[in-house]
């Protein structure tokens, strides 16, 4: 992975490039994730290059001191907007903390991007108080229960299971207790409508981590925004249905094209 510095820290991110001429997209991952969740949109690459990054802490990339909450939010925003700076990036994929970062990006920063993809996130990310007293006390508890059905996944590959759990331990108690700490004080409901940036909501149809009704809210607020629903999937629909969430994205993309070009 490359690097880039910034803030007195260093940032991992990956380019997939395979001779796409569309504008580089990059993609945020969620809570006590990396970058690797995003392997199976490589093959958006022959469209677009792919940049794939590690939050703070998460990953190959530099921690931070930063209290959880807006703290930490914005430290993840310079993550993304660093990585943005380096590669070009023009679109932006975020994934439920990830997506949250990339709403307080579009709310609060000055850059602007094409489009924007929000999937399996919220204008509001409550957490679940016995998942947080879990993360504080019993992690491997809270490692379990996110990994029951219809939560991160609705009926994953085992292996897909077993590197989630894995992914979720090496990013380590503590950080990922202070991602979900930040999604659970993450509110934007009063300030969502005023995003401009042409968007698209995916959901996984069985997600109860963020369910479909929360990505129905985004598209209602969000003036002109598109709504996706992937069959067969839970939170981390673009692993567990790589295929089908491409597919979406791509749709929307060419769209987004379309409108760039004036066709």
């Amino acid at each position: 992975m490359e690097t880039v510095t910034h803030h007195g820290r260093e940032t991992a991110y990956d380019v997939v490039d395979r001779g796409g001429d569309g504008p580089p997209i990059c993609f945020v991952h969620g809570s006590g994730g990396s970058s690797d969740i995003w392997a199976g949109q490589q093959s958006l690459a022959t469209s677009h290059p792919i940049v794939t990054m590690d939050l703070s802490g998460h990953g190959d990339s530099d921690d931070i001191d930063a209290s959880a909450g807006y703290s930490a939010l914005s430290a993840y925003a310079d993550d993304v907007l660093a990585v943005v700076d380096a590669t070009g990036s023009k679109l932006l994929v975020g994934n439920s903390l990830g997506g949250a970062v990339v709403l307080q990006i579009l709310l609060e920063r000055e850059y602007d991007p094409e489009a924007a993809v929000l999937t399996g996130t919220g204008a509001r990310l409550g957490v679940l108080e016995d998942l947080l007293t879990w993360l504080e006390s019993d992690f491997q508890r809270a490692v379990e229960f996110l990994h029951g059905p219809d939560r991160l996944f609705h009926d994953p590959d085992p292996a897909l299971r077993e590197r989630s759990m894995e992914r979720m331990h090496e990013t380590g108690r503590a950080v990922t207790n202070r991602d979900f700490l930040t999604c659970h004080g993450f509110d934007v409901r009063d300030r969502v409508a005023e995003i401009e940036t042409p968007t698209l909501a995916v959901y996984g149809e069985y997600d109860q981590l963020t369910p479909p009704w929360f990505h129905e809210y985004l598209a209602d607020e969000i003036d002109g925004a598109s709504l996706g629903e992937i069959e067969d999937a839970a939170h981390l629909a673009m692993a567990e249905q790589p295929a089908a969430f491409n597919g979406v994205v791509e749709d929307f993309l060419a769209g987004i094209a379309d409108d760039r070009n004036g066709d």
